[in-house]
């Protein structure tokens, strides 16, 4: 897209303004093609019409985006121009106090005028080994990036450093020289780093002065070349001076200073040495009193002056020469002294006896009267004759000032001589690296020859600079294939063909010096013939005739032809240098006996040195008589051919380029003023840089960054798998004109401008996604908001609403009260009533119903018994009626009845003459009858239920008569009843009457009572109170006594407590302190030990020096030693790719470790199960034998039948022990032949296990072959006893006991056993076969299974050679992987199949012992007493029984370096760490010592512990970097020294042991001295420990916890400048958070499996995460990079995984996780808001691990990622340091990553028990013994 669509609205640009250079506005409306006005607002909201040049048309600049402003990299801005570049340092200096930034190959440093902590070791230290982009810019990432390419293009290198004076050039290049001293240190002990150091002081010294722009203003122009071996060593160095200002000695301006050794000698003119050269103050020689400030503030010149001396000493220049300088330069103080006095206008005088010219004479030593002759005379020499002419005072003036000016340039060339020396080196030197302090371009008001000369410099320098960036970018384009198009760029050669080509400046002004007539005015004249309107880059000024103006690269500079031709001559009277050279003072002598000699003399080379290029180039022989030309060389001449060599010189070499900016002319700390910053950039060819990257592509970016920054602006459909041509897809739909970029190799390539486009679109884009993502959690947020409002109002509603309906609740409820109240109150008023009438109304019904009821009572008394007698009559009459009534019925019914029947009967008789008839009768009859018999039924019923109702009535009735005679009798006696009641109740009355008098009486005594006991009670009750009231006072003044007291308690408690604390921490604190001091000088004194060994070798080899090509390699060492170690004698030209070697072998070993483990594991346990068999088995076969022993003892011999069996058994031991043996060296010989390479390598862990296990075996075999070879000597004694006696046959002795026993029946018992035993023995044989054949079986299987293993190894190799080579190295890597896998499985299936064998065969022998034994005794019960008496008795083998061992370890004397190579130097610590048990040499060691002890030998003791530290020692100088050895070493040291203490004798170490072990305890020897000096070398092995843990930590911390992206997607790429930043994407080699937490696994195993104290593991891991919060914290605050927000996440859940693996590894008490805290609190930081005071206290309190300096910096540094986040305001990092500035912390920025942590050794006691241990034979022990 076209550049002007980016003018739109709201589009910010730079004007020009008179005051600030360029001023930031706001466009307020789109710019159309063809306005020739832009509408403007100003940031202070000013708006103004900017009118565009009519001409070009050309648009203001735009401005580039915040997230861009502060980049480290000036190439990095989207668009690149003055006001961008001016702007982006002014924010980095102004805002975030930095004052370094790269601009492309640019290191831009301006000057803070203040002293700033970012030039410690420390930081040193953090930018060493970086790359120059990875780091924040610095002095010392352009030293590292220069150190860097000299060792690995095997080309030197160029730093120059440029700029103003005042501009900091000076400390640049010294502290690039310190960083080389530093970080290479020196080939030798001859402090070579510091002697190059020590120069500047000197150098400054005679050099340096004070400026109106400078305190320490370099007047001179130096190349320091540091010179490195092979090994990139320093060796020395090499010091190039330029153009010394000479003329400072005699003259300087207002303000200014001479040179400093002037200033420094009277300062110390005091010191008795410096009495002799009479000097005063300064302000007392005319030489230093001009300008009139001698003092410089903060500055004592004192103590510069002792510094000066000590460099002096340290250069080699010793007391006598120094005192020999001050002497010169005290008498050329003097020599300025000198008055002249006029006697006329062409002659002078110098007084007689002038004391400032006898004072110069006796310090020069040379004669008053010819000096002071000289002095107003010269000599003339014509063709005939020479004449001396007296000279004005004015030429004496400047005569003098002349030899002044001659004396000091001789002086100081004599002392870069001097500091040149001492620099040199014999040792060859293999590269450099030059450092160039020049002068950067100067333009004053006044420009003289001096400026004209360093002008000319910088014109060179400048065309060597554009012609370094015209080569850097094209050799870019062409390595990215990129089509190149010539750039237009600056060339200032027609300038300096102008200055230096024939006819030019320089050589007309050597010319006009030749003449004898010659004047400036005369020069001025040729210029103007000879330039004037023919080069357009001389000019001529308007209002002078005496000046010239040449247009420089810079600017134009105006120049006065005043004193260019004087300035360029540089005449010495040569009869003033004639009577010096008479001079007795010797070093004066030395000053002037090489002039005629020297090539380029001072006037030309103030050094007296001509510039050498790389090359050796030596300069030709002066021919006779040529001496007198050289010398009458120009300055200009001179300075021009140095110019030429220099420039040679730094085109042979790699340039890297500072330039120095000078912020203010006021020296006002970070001050920065926008015109000057302006004006030097343009001078120094930064906006040239500027110009010639932006002509092109500036801005680059690679695939990969390019696609991870704009992701954002494709579909999932656009992404593919090919990133490139993923990038190349959508930029062709963003940008229609394909001129605007190109495709490079690895980099896409964009016009200016058009990555702002990228960056418009993206920033869009996001702003849309914003705005959505705003509009929905708003949306969510307000619908949030208003359920909460919503259930707020219902909460307040619902409580409204409840204290309302509780309020008419209340109402109602005291309403209804007051109802209540006044119902009861009615109701108590009526009932009261009503109850008196009541009880009226009652009294007169009672009385009345009483006479009613007695009248009732009567009257029914008499109805009832007139009703009985009414009823016994009733009852009579009715019975006598119903009787009468019931015969008549009963005799009616009869006569009926009989009636009928008779009727019926003749009927019947009818009927009953048919048979129908009768059968329809019986049908009516059957139903008739039935109907009768149920009316019958019912008629019975009623009946039964009458007869029941009547029975009722009837007891009714008698109930009812005996109630009422009841009733009647009741009443009866209720009337005799109430007769007496009436009688008792006039008694009870009078009785009534008599206690109502007593209770009257009783109630008025009560009464009294009362009375009395309320006032009693009146009076107590006050009595109380009162009493009550003086206890609570009582109990107030207690309670506040005991609250006093229990405060003043407690305050006390805290403040003793507190104090306790205190003084235990401050004794912590010094304890640790003592410690780590003594571990220091410990460590300290291990290093000089080193070195004294390292010496002692050299001083060997020195004295028996080798053939070359053949290195003799010490005898001791192991035969594997290349496993672990490489020799010292190595040179460095093999140390390479051995380590190169040994690298992927140590990558390697870990691929199966934890296969490895388990079978190593299941190996150990089979082992242990086949030791446990073994030991079961001899136990068993003892007892057989004991119990043989004694049945031998108590009965004869064996006969020939036992003599049978015996040799059976040997026969199947034999052949058994045979067959076991063949299988175990088949399985061996398979091992060999299937064993890949790397598994039968000596390093390989499984094959190494195997075969160790095999070995043990197949000893155990040996032993049993041994045990064989016994039993068969007893056989044949046993028949050597039997065979004098009888010397038949075995037929024959069988025979003759078949005849000695009694009956046939013992023959058949004795065949039946043999046949037994026979048939045993074959089917034995048959299994044996068997199991043959399935052997010879297996064995096939197994050769076929090596057949198709080999076919498949075919395939995959013919696979593998398809794939590309990333592919096949991983393929490769996995297949090895799975073979080794399968292999270690096959062999533990085999080891397991030869333990079943042996427990298979063990179980046969016992099951023969046991029948051998049964038949045994069953023959000897069938032997005869008389048999028995006759055999003889022969003496049989008794084995002895075990003795009990003591733990101790019985070796010879001469054996001890047998015992301490191989169980010091050649032991494997890997081998042992799998297969013994932890910490077995310490336990060996130990109970060889306990042995001596137990001898009393004193000489064994110190012999034997003096050789194994030695051994200790000298394994881990060979092995030093191996983690393995040293971990190995520290756990053995440790557990040595532990069994020293646990078995002193002293209570405090015995009070853990067994009463067993107490017996084991020393006797005779105190080793409390070996204890120290164990626990020495435990510290020292320690600390080397951590320094080979942090060696292998280091590469992978900042890639691990910085700089890869854990959770990817969180961290935004920015637009990367010329210096890349390391990628954030893991590529392969690129080091992981996995990557870290494998490797602490890997320590942490190893460490555990080597058996370290717990105690001494975690304060290792404390160490190791001290080291990693350190590394990554100094990181941090050295990368503005990674101060972002999202990289304190990415930070945070890098700390939470470390955490975790602490967790995992039960760490979290060892104090490792309160090592990050610096880390931890550094990454909240970079997340927690940033803006108000309460943000800022909240930081204050938060981050109190961290110290003020690395917050405020980390503030600095922190850098949105993206535009939506907010730059920290420097208001806010000012309120952070004015709440911090009480806090008193180390003003210290970085983290000693260098410092370890005290170590201690808590005593660790081991239940062990030392008669337990056995030793391996592996170890190749056998000469030792157990005790």
């Amino acid at each position: 897209m076209a550049v002007s669509e980016l003018y739109t609205k709201y589009a910010r640009v730079w004007i020009p303004d008179p005051e600030e250079v360029w001023k930031s506005a706001e466009l307020l409306k789109d710019y159309k093609q063809g306005d020739k006005v832009i509408q403007l607002r100003l940031e202070e909201g000013k708006e103004l019409e900017y009118c565009l040049d009519p001409k070009t048309k050309e648009l203001p600049p735009l401005r580039n985006p915040d997230i861009l402003v502060g980049e480290n990299d000036l190439t990095a801005l989207s668009y690149l121009h003055e006001p961008a570049v001016l702007h982006n340092l002014k924010v980095r200096f102004i805002d975030s106090k930095l004052i370094y930034t790269y601009c492309g190959i640019v290191l831009v440093a301006i000057n803070p005028y203040e002293q700033l902590p970012i030039y410690g070791e420390d930081i040193i230290n953090a930018y060493s080994g970086q790359n120059m982009g990875d780091m924040d810019p610095h002095i010392f990432a352009v030293a590292e990036e220069a150190y860097k390419q000299m060792a690995r293009d095997e080309r030197n290198q160029s730093i120059i450093v440029s700029g103003e004076s005042g501009a900091g050039k000076t400390v640049s290049a010294k502290y690039a020289m310190r960083y080389f001293a530093t970080v290479s240190g020196s080939a030798s002990e001859a402090n070579v780093e510091e002697k190059v150091l020590a120069s500047n002081p000197i150098m400054e010294s005679i050099g340096n002065a004070k400026t109106t722009r400078n305190d320490n203003s370099s007047r001179f122009g130096k190349y320091i070349e540091i010179g490195f071996d092979k090994r990139y060593r320093i060796i020395g160095a090499n010091m190039r001076t330029y153009l010394l200002e000479k003329s400072r000695v005699v003259f300087q301006a207002e303000e200014e200073r001479n040179y400093h050794i002037f200033y420094q000698l009277c300062a110390s003119a005091a010191l008795p040495e410096f009495k002799t050269l009479r000097l005063g103050n300064a302000n007392y020689f005319h030489y230093t009193k001009q300008g009139g400030s001698p003092v410089i503030d903060g500055i004592d010149d004192a103590k510069e002056m002792v510094h000066t001396r000590q460099a002096c000493t340290l250069l080699g220049i010793n007391d006598l020469y120094q005192m020999g300088i001050f002497r010169i330069l005290a008498g050329i103080l003097h020599l300025g002294n000198v008055g002249f006095t006029s006697r006329d206008a062409d002659s002078c005088t110098i007084p007689q006896k002038h004391e400032p010219l006898t004072i110069f004479c006796d310090l020069m030593g040379v004669e008053y009267q010819e000096m002071s002759h000289w002095l107003c005379h010269r000599k003339l020499a014509t063709a005939s004759e020479t004449y001396i002419k007296p000279i004005s005072k004015l030429q004496a003036i400047n005569a003098r000032d002349a030899l002044a000016k001659h004396i000091y340039a001789k002086l100081f060339n004599w002392i870069v001589d001097h500091v040149n020396k001492a620099l040199h080196s014999t040792i060859k030197q293999h590269s450099f690296i030059g450092v160039l302090d020049i002068y950067g371009f100067e333009t004053f008001e006044i420009n003289s020859f001096e400026q004209f000369c360093i002008n000319y410099a910088n014109e060179k320098l400048q065309q060597q600079f554009n012609m370094h960036v015209f080569k850097l970018e094209q050799e870019e384009y062409m390595k990215e294939q990129i089509p190149w198009t010539l750039i237009d760029f600056y060339d200032n050669q027609p300038c300096i063909n102008l200055i230096e080509a024939k006819l030019g400046i320089l050589d007309l002004l050597d010319e006009e010096c030749k003449m004898p007539k010659g004047s400036d005015d005369s020069w001025a004249q040729k210029l103007y013939n000879t330039h004037l309107k023919k080069c357009a880059l001389f000019e001529k000024p308007r209002m002078s005739n005496k000046a010239f103006i040449i247009q420089h690269f810079a600017d134009k500079v105006e120049y006065q032809c005043e004193g260019f031709l004087e300035k360029n001559k540089d005449t010495v009277y040569e009869e003033q240098i004639k009577v010096l050279k008479s001079s007795k003072f010797k070093m004066l002598l030395e000053l002037f006996q090489d002039e005629e000699k020297a090539l380029s003399p001072t006037s030309a080379t103030p050094s007296g040195r001509t510039l050498l290029s790389r090359t050796a180039v030596k300069p030709a022989k002066a021919k006779p008589g040529q001496a007198s030309k050289e010398h009458k060389k120009t300055v200009g001449h001179q300075f021009r051919n140095s110019l030429h060599l220099l420039m040679e010189t730094l085109n042979a070499t790699t340039p890297h380029y500072v330039r120095c900016i000078k912020p203010n002319d006021f020296k006002f700390p970070f001050t920065f003023d926008e015109k000057r910053a302006v004006q030097q950039l343009r001078a120094c060819g930064v906006l040239e840089t500027i110009r010639i990257s932006a002509a092109g592509f500036p801005s680059r970016w690679t695939y990969q960054e390019f696609f991870s920054r704009y992701r954002v602006l494709m579909k999932q459909k656009d992404v593919l798998s090919d990133r490139k041509q993923t990038c190349k897809n959508l930029l062709e739909n963003l940008i229609l004109n394909k001129d605007k970029y190109q495709f490079g190799k690895t980099k896409i390539f964009f016009r200016a401008g058009q990555v702002a486009y990228l960056e418009k679109i993206r920033a869009d884009k996001l702003r849309v996604a914003c705005i959505r993502i705003q509009k929905t959690i708003r949306g969510w947020l307000m619908r949030k908001k208003y359920l909460r409002m919503r259930k707020a109002a219902i909460t307040i509603q619902r409580y409204v609403r409840g204290y309302q309906a509780r309020c008419y609740a209340k109402f109602l409820r005291r309403t209804r009260a007051a109802i209540i109240i006044q119902k009861f109150q009615r109701m108590y008023v009526v009932r009261k009533r009503y109850h008196l009438m009541r009880a009226a109304t009652i009294v007169l019904q009672s009385l009345l119903r009483g006479y009613i009821a007695r009248n009732k009572y009567q009257q029914m008394l008499r109805e009832h018994k007139a009703i009985i007698i009414q009823k016994h009559v009733r009852g009579w009459l009715a019975r006598v009626c119903y009787h009468r009534s019931l015969k008549a019925i009963v005799y009616l019914q009869c006569c009926y009845r009989r009636m009928m029947a008779k009727r019926e009967l003749k009927k019947l008789k009818i009927e009953a003459r048919s048979v129908e008839r009768y059968k329809k009768l019986n049908i009516g009859m059957e139903n008739k009858i039935m109907q009768l018999q149920r009316k019958v039924d019912e008629q019975n019923k009623d009946y039964k239920s009458l007869l029941e109702k009547l029975t009722n009535l009837e007891t009714t009735y008698s109930t009812e008569t005996e109630k009422l005679r009841s009733d009647v009798e009741r009443l009866r006696i209720s009337e005799e009843e109430a007769k007496n009641a009436t009688n008792r109740v006039n008694t009870l009355q009078e009785e009534i009457t008599r206690l109502r008098k007593e209770l009257h009486q009783t109630q008025s005594e009560k009464k009294t009572i009362e009375e009395w006991a309320d006032k009693y009670k009146q009076e107590t009750e006050q009595l109380v109170s009162e009493l009550k009231e003086q206890n609570t006072l009582l109990k107030k003044e207690k309670e506040e006594l005991n609250r006093r007291i229990h405060d003043q308690a407690k305050e006390m408690t805290e403040t003793m407590e507190k104090k306790l604390v205190e003084e235990t921490k401050q004794l912590e604190l010094d304890l640790n302190d003592e410690r780590l001091r003594y571990q220091n000088l410990l460590n300290e004194f291990s290093r000089l030990e080193e070195r004294y060994e390292d010496l002692k070798d050299e001083v060997n080899l020195m004295v028996s020096i080798p053939k070359p090509g053949h290195k003799r390699t010490d005898s001791t060492h192991s035969s594997n030693e290349s496993e672990y170690t490489f020799s010292s004698e190595i040179t460095e030209t093999e140390d390479l790719p051995l380590r190169m070697e040994q690298e992927p072998s140590e990558k390697k070993a870990p691929l199966d470790m934890s296969l490895f483990l388990k079978l190593q594991k299941r190996v150990t346990e089979l082992e242990q199960e086949k030791q446990s068999l073994q030991d079961e088995l001899d136990r068993k076969e003892e007892q057989a034998l004991r119990t043989k022993t004694r049945e031998e003892e108590e009965r004869p011999p064996m006969r020939g039948a036992e003599l049978e069996y015996e040799s059976l058994k040997r026969q199947e031991l034999e052949s058994e022990n045979k067959k076991l043996k063949n299988e175990l060296n088949e399985l061996q010989k398979a091992l060999l032949e299937k064993s890949s390479p790397e598994v039968t390598a000596p390093g390989a862990p499984a094959y190494r296990v195997l075969l160790e296990q095999l070995t043990s075996v197949s000893e155990e075999l040996e032993v049993r072959k041994e045990e064989v070879l016994i039993l068969r000597s007893q056989l044949v004694s046993q028949k050597e006893a039997i065979q004098p006696k009888n010397t038949m046959t075995d037929s024959t002795i069988l025979l003759e006991d078949v005849q000695k026993m009694k009956d046939k029946g013992e023959i058949a018992q004795a065949y039946i056993g043999l046949k037994e035993t026979n048939r045993l023995l074959e089917s034995q044989l048959q299994s044996q076969k068997k199991s043959h054949d399935n052997e010879l079986e297996a064995l096939r299987g197994e050769i076929q299974s090596l057949k198709e293993e080999n076919n498949r190894q075919q395939q995959l190799l013919a696979q593998n050679l398809q794939l590309p080579p990333e592919a096949r190295i991983e393929a490769s890597l996995q297949h090895e992987i799975t073979r080794l896998t399968n292999e270690n499985l096959d062999l533990m299936e085999q080891l397991e199949k030869q333990d079943k064998t042996v427990r298979k065969l063990k179980k046969q022998l016992k099951v023969f012992a046991k029948k051998i034994g049964e038949l045994e005794v069953g023959q000897m019960e069938n032997i005869s007493p008389g048999q028995i008496i006759d055999e003889p008795i022969r003496p049989v083998n008794i084995p002895r029984k075990e003795k009990d061992f003591q733990g101790m370890l019985e070796y010879k004397k001469d054996d001890e370096p047998k015992l301490v190579k191989y169980l010091i130097l050649d032991l494997k610590p890997r081998g042992v760490a799998v297969n013994l048990i932890p910490g077995l040499p310490a336990y060996i060691l130990f109970m060889c010592v306990r042995h001596a002890d137990y001898l009393n030998d004193d000489q064994k003791v110190r012999s034997l512990l003096t050789s194994t530290i030695n051994g200790i020692k000298k394994v881990l100088k060979k092995r030093g970097d191996d983690f393995e050895t040293v971990s190995f070493w520290l756990s053995n040291t440790c557990r040595f020294l532990h069994c020293l203490k646990q078995y002193s004798g002293e209570e405090g170490f015995m009070k853990h042991n067994t009463p067993r072990q107490n017996e084991h305890c020393l006797t005779n020897f105190d080793l409390a001295e070996y204890r120290q000096v164990l626990s020495d070398l435990a510290i020292q092995i320690y600390q080397q420990l951590i320094r080979v843990l942090e060696n292998i930590l280091q590469p992978m911390i900042v890639s691990g916890m910085l700089e890869h992206e854990t959770i990817q997607g969180v961290s935004g790429v920015k637009p990367p400048g010329l210096r890349k930043r390391t990628s954030s994407i893991a590529d392969e080699g690129t080091y992981t958070l996995d990557s870290i937490i494998r490797q602490l696994n890997t320590f942490h195993f190893v460490m555990c499996q080597h058996g370290m104290d717990p105690e001494l593991i975690k304060q290792v891991i404390k160490q190791t995460f001290y080291i990693t919060g350190a590394v990554t914290l100094n990181n941090l605050l050295l990368r503005k990079d990674m101060c972002s927000w999202s990289k304190g996440m990415q930070i945070r859940y890098n700390v939470s995984q470390l955490e975790e693996w602490l967790r995992d590894k039960n760490l979290m008490n060892s104090g490792a996780k309160e090592t990050l805290e610096p880390l931890i609190q550094a990454a909240q930081l970079l997340q927690v808001k940033k803006k108000t005071d309460e943000d800022a206290e909240a930081i204050c309190s938060m981050c109190n691990a961290l110290t003020t300096a690395q917050i405020v910096k980390v503030l600095n540094l922190y850098t949105p990622v993206n535009e939506f986040e907010e730059r920290v305001s420097i208001s806010f990092i000012r309120t952070i340091q004015m709440r911090l500035r009480d806090r008193k912390d180390s003003p210290q920025l970085l983290m000693d990553a260098k410092h370890i942590f005290p170590v201690t050794f808590p005593f660790n006691p081991s239940s062990l028990a030392l008669e337990t241990i056995q030793i391996p034979a592996s170890l190749g022990l056998a000469f030792i013994s157990r005790v």
